[in-house]
């Protein structure tokens, strides 16, 4: 019963994650002179998270992230035996998410999603799929190093000695200025799940550039994961983010 608890709130979560910041993208990015543009699409992503973390992080910790998922467990914080089912839920809420934005662009007459252009459907990619035509070497860069940062930021702000009831907070403003960075180099994904449901959706070179953003987002957390638990934590961080962020 409590393991249905947790991946029932990593599907709401991931779901409204995606829902929310690719939607932000899709709908309201482009629309001349009111559209909200990147600032106001790294903000929608930065504040899905903060709200379902505040939401939901009590439940099952707020991972809404496989990468972030991979990271608690290197740095020792979730246990591994609900690695598979917490990533299974996020995939899952990922994929629903992209099918409801799909379905909510069809009921405009007209609608196409271009699968060879740059940000179609919110999807991530790199080459000429990148929005500002970043390699693919770029995009892996830039994936592993924000991933870890904000595994580092996460394992920091949920810290036992981190300021109480602050902890979704900065997460959700870590992930504002990830976007901000990166939007015009992989439309950003640092999330392994927010980038499946996108390119199933987006279809054209998307799904085969899709390892990308498993393997950099995976690798980054694990490398945040190993810094933090071997330069920073102070060795009495030993309760798992999945006990729920600080409130």
């Amino acid at each position: 019963m409590e393991l249905r608890r947790k991946l029932g709130a990593e599907v709401f979560g991931t779901f409204w994650l995606v829902f929310g910041g690719c939607g932000a993208a899709i709908f309201a990015a482009g629309i001349p002179d009111i559209g909200i543009g990147l600032l106001g699409v790294s903000f929608a992503f930065g504040l899905t998270v903060l709200t379902m973390a505040y939401a939901v992080g009590h439940i099952s910790g707020g991972h809404f992230n496989p990468a972030v998922t991979i990271g608690l467990l290197v740095s020792g914080r979730f246990d591994k035996k609900e690695v598979a089912p917490y990533i299974a839920a996020q995939v899952v809420g990922a994929i629903l998410a992209a099918a409801v934005l799909f379905a909510i662009a069809s009921g405009q007459d007209g609608l196409f999603i271009d699968g060879s252009q740059a940000g179609a459907f919110a999807a991530n990619g790199y080459g000429a799929l990148s929005p500002g035509g970043y390699p693919l070497i770029s995009a892996l860069i830039a994936e592993v190093v924000l991933t870890a940062f904000f595994l580092i930021i996460i394992l920091g702000a949920t810290a036992k000695k981190a300021a109480a009831g602050f902890g979704g907070l900065a997460i959700g403003l870590a992930l504002t200025l990830i976007h901000l960075i990166s939007i015009p180099i992989t439309n950003t994904s640092v999330n392994p799940a927010r980038s499946t449901g996108q390119a199933l959706f987006a279809g054209g070179d998307y799904p085969i550039q899709l390892w990308l953003f498993w393997v950099a987002p995976i690798a980054g957390a694990a490398l945040g994961a190993l810094i933090w638990k071997s330069l920073l934590s102070d060795g009495a961080d030993t309760s798992e983010l999945a006990e729920g962020v600080p409130a």
